[in-house]
């Protein structure tokens, strides 16, 4: 039997992998903290039991996000399909570090905050920035753009929340960060790659950089039914 690839599941590959120290588990469902990241790994083939499991670890009433999931949630649950995904993987893009990419820490929390509330690359939160690398580039001080390291299944690392301030779009930032960030995971021993909304104009640029697409996928939220019993 062929073993899953780690890309198919790349959630729970993170989370029982390389990010286990984040991992709060139930059963076989495992999440990020909430102000880490709002995605939550269930197994490849869901049963009920694991379904009672999410409940039990999240609460009445709590929203979830999941990435790939197809299995029908139970009765009662409230599933909201944000929207069909793509999947793309490092190719030959053009990896080169740039002067002007600074690093991203613990500081530089409210800005990113900030920049990704007016841009909306995605989920970003008071405890993103510790998943992995983040990068960005500074204007007069202001943070401008910025790009960084989200899931880590092992042998790949995920690049997410890349935004760039719209009164500095088109000069090209978004591709160095990038860029950057993959000369650093390539350094590493592995492979970038990305996920994005199916009809995000973006696709196209990371396509040009040198992105493939690997699969199709689905982004959605389930919400836990308000009269689940807790535990």
């Amino acid at each position: 039997m062929t073993a899953p690839h780690p890309l198919d599941n790349p959630v729970r590959s993170s989370l029982a992998g390389p990010h286990a120290r984040f991992a709060e588990r139930r059963g076989h469902v495992l999440r990020y903290p909430a102000d880490v990241s709002p995605f939550l790994a269930l197994p490849d083939q869901p049963d009920a039991t694991d379904w009672a499991d999410v409940a039990a670890l999240v609460g009445p009433g709590a929203l979830v996000a999941l990435a790939g999931v197809r299995a029908p949630a139970p009765e009662g649950w409230e599933v909201t399909v944000i929207g069909e995904g793509v999947q793309l993987v490092d190719h030959q893009v053009q990896a080169a570090a740039d002067g002007e990419a600074v690093r991203l820490g613990p500081d530089d929390v409210p800005e990113m905050l900030a920049l990704a509330d007016r841009t909306k690359p995605g989920p970003f939160l008071p405890r993103t920035v510790e998943l992995g690398s983040y990068l960005g580039i500074r204007r007069g001080g202001a943070l401008v753009a910025m790009a960084g390291e989200r899931l880590h299944p092992p042998g790949w690392t995920e690049i997410s929340a890349v935004c760039t301030d719209e009164a500095w779009r088109g000069l090209g930032f978004a591709s160095r960060l990038m860029r950057t960030l993959v000369a650093g995971i390539r350094a590493r021993g592995e492979t970038a790659f990305l996920h994005a909304v199916a009809d995000n104009p973006a696709v196209g640029l990371y396509e040009a950089l040198g992105f493939r697409l690997r699969r199709s996928t689905v982004f959605s939220a389930a919400r836990v039914p308000a009269d689940q019993p807790a535990e």
